[in-house]
């Protein structure tokens, strides 16, 4: 996917998981929440997550995450917005869960880090063993790319990216999201595809030498 950025710049991103990955396991979510919930919420809760999950799931697989661990970072995040439904302002429902999203994945990269690390050293000395210029561009490269640049930015910038970017939501999408002006998403934004840039041109510059941080 490629989305137009302003003054003419381009950034490439990769294709996202479909819905239906997410969606496969929001029966297991309602269960585990649903018995704690008022007859009154359940209806509530379903919708929040029916409309939610996709979208909580991408965003963390793009705050590092690993793919192993996605589905049940997912259930916590709703769990807790089950917790606290009825803290939940209605119309801030996604805004809520994306902030819960951010702190259980900033938990849980620290968690995870040592066993990401040693798996991500595995990959890298598989797939970037002597590559060629047209393999650089497969796409099972580009994720790694992408993710391993995105790991590396701070949050405040990943998030920003992340929304803009992959999520493609505008501006003004992701201050509310967020909790911040629309100026500090602007000045944000033009750091992460700054940084983006320049991670992806050094890493791509490296080519076969490429074995990880």
């Amino acid at each position: 996917m490629i989305r137009q950025l302003g003054h003419g710049d381009r950034v490439i991103v990769m294709s996202e998981v479909h819905s239906a990955v997410a969606q496969a396991f929001v029966p297991e979510i309602r269960n585990q929440a649903l018995p704690a919930l008022a007859a009154a919420d359940e209806r509530r809760f379903s919708q929040i997550v029916a409309r939610n999950v996709d979208f909580i799931w991408r965003c963390l697989r793009r705050m590092g995450i690993p793919s192993v661990d996605v589905d049940d970072a997912v259930q916590q995040v709703f769990l807790v917005a089950a917790a606290k439904l009825s803290t939940i302002v209605a119309g801030s429902e996604r805004a809520f869960l994306f902030a819960t999203a951010s702190r259980i994945a900033a938990n849980s990269r620290r968690s995870v880090q040592r066993r990401h690390d040693a798996i991500d050293h595995l990959r890298q000395a598989e797939i970037w063993d002597s590559p060629t210029q047209e393999e650089l561009s497969d796409q099972l490269r580009a994720r790694l790319l992408l993710d391993r640049i995105l790991s590396e930015m701070t949050a405040e910038l990943r998030e920003v990216f992340v929304l803009f970017e992959l999520e493609e939501l505008a501006v003004a999408e992701v201050a509310e999201l967020l909790a911040i002006p629309i100026g500090t998403v602007g000045s944000r934004l033009r750091r992460a595809r700054e940084e983006f840039h320049e991670r992806a041109r050094r890493l791509k510059s490296v080519g076969m030498h490429w074995r990880g941080r």
